[in-house]
């Protein structure tokens, strides 16, 4: 399982929304198999539909 709130702990030196984004889509194509989006990133980027997004990135695997 791939939790939201871990990732962010684990990848501090992201700068944005777009590059969290690429970093779930990484993970997923490596073989994570369930997302949980538990906490809200911290990104001034961070668009008001933030949860679609990044399970799009997630399904998409692209």
């Amino acid at each position: 399982m791939l939790w939201l709130s871990e990732l962010l702990m684990q990848n501090q030196d992201l700068q944005s929304f777009e590059q969290l984004l690429e970093l779930v889509r990484e993970r997923a194509r490596a073989g994570e198999r369930f997302f949980s989006a538990d906490v809200r990133p911290p990104y001034p980027d961070t668009p008001t539909d933030w949860e679609e997004r990044i399970e799009a990135a997630f399904t998409s695997r692209v």
